[in-house]
């Protein structure tokens, strides 16, 4: 079992942002989003190289195909964010508060995952590759389709997480707590659980082999 490499950021003095519009394929580099309200912006293809997002409000932003590399995104809060096919590389995503956000077909790198409560992710046919969810917790993920290597859950409660052909390497799942999977048990080989998880998912794993369990 591989474990994931985690971001090594270190951001540069920032200038804030003053902008007060996100632009679509903005290039946005070296700049502090603070306390800014996105929420219904079009930043589509836009560029965020080396900056931080703090406390930012982003309902039903429209962020697909975006790039943010090298950033700290810390208090997002918002319902209906639409990221689809975006990218995230070498990233700390910290406290989030967010719901049915949209990362299906998205390419996750070196991200970080911590603290906050995601609802409804769809990170379906998404990549995720050296991915750590950290401390958080989320509520009936869909992965489906998702490739994911080199993927860790640390003190992390994962309900009702659908893997459905999904594609699992060197995916630690130890450390979540608890760990329901309502679809897709039969997609974990590459993935480690640990003895008690495999007591909690008997149940589950032997209504998918069809085994009646008696007495």
């Amino acid at each position: 079992m591989k474990g994931a490499r985690r971001p090594e950021l270190r951001l540069p003095p920032l200038e804030p942002w003053t902008e007060g519009e996100l632009a679509p394929d903005g290039d946005y580099d070296g700049l502090e989003f603070r306390e800014a309200d996105l929420a219904g912006q079009d930043g589509v293809g836009a560029r965020f190289m080396d900056c931080a997002l703090t406390g930012c409000a982003v309902d039903e932003t429209a962020l697909g195909r975006a790039r943010f590399l090298d950033s700290v995104l810390t208090g997002l809060r918002g319902v209906g964010t639409d990221l689809a096919e975006s990218t995230f590389r070498d990233v700390e995503l910290a406290d989030p508060r967010l719901g049915g956000t949209q990362l299906h077909g998205a390419v996750l790198e070196r991200v970080v995952i911590r603290g906050g409560k995601i609802d409804y992710l769809n990170l379906r046919q998404a990549r995720l590759k050296d991915v750590v969810f950290e401390s958080c917790v989320l509520v009936e993920p869909d992965f489906s389709g998702a490739h994911l290597e080199r993927v860790e859950f640390v003190d992390c409660a994962l309900r009702k997480a659908d893997f459905g052909a999904a594609t699992l390497k060197d995916v630690d799942l130890r450390g979540a707590a608890p760990l329901e999977i309502a679809r897709g048990l039969d997609r974990l080989s590459g993935a480690v659980i640990s003895t008690g998880q495999l007591l909690d998912l008997a149940p589950v794993l032997a209504g998918e082999l069809g085994i009646r369990v008696e007495g």
